[in-house]
């Protein structure tokens, strides 16, 4: 009989598969797949290993990096998982403002995303909003239970 290993997604790896080329949200999402469904008991260890930085990192896998950081920093607060420390590192900070979001060049849309964006975002300066990081699990479970 052959024995299947699992495969986490973790953090590192997604930032990994974003620096090859992939599209950013395919690793992500599989990551929060993973962080949400597949592996919740595993939490801890989709997070805890630092981004390996490829030495030609370019400006917008650079933000991917800072962005990768704040999504485990919100999800660790938010699940009460000790937060790595590697995400402290002042390399995860933008000098200038991401606005992530169709629109965002529209001040009202730029006003909405400054207001609804976690923390461990917009100290980092990148607004994105609330809504990408919704647990599909827990959201379904409360409908059923509504």
């Amino acid at each position: 009989m052959i024995e299947m290993q699992e495969a986490l997604q973790t953090i590192e790896i997604s930032f990994h598969e974003i620096c090859e080329g992939e599209d950013p949200w395919i690793p992500l999402g599989n990551f929060l797949n993973d962080f949400f469904g597949n592996y919740p008991e595993r939490r801890e260890e989709l997070v805890r290993d630092p981004l390996q930085k490829p030495e030609d990192l370019t400006p917008d896998d650079s933000r991917w990096a800072v962005f990768c950081a704040a999504t485990v920093e919100h999800l660790c607060q938010k699940y009460a998982i000790p937060c790595p420390a590697w995400v402290n590192d002042p390399a995860y900070m933008l000098a200038e403002p991401w606005y992530y979001s169709l629109g965002a060049h529209k001040p009202s849309v730029r006003e909405r995303l400054e207001r609804e964006t976690p923390e461990p975002f917009t100290r980092r300066n990148i607004y994105c909003g609330n809504r990408m990081f919704v647990n599909k699990y827990e959201l379904a479970l409360e409908r059923r239970s509504a």
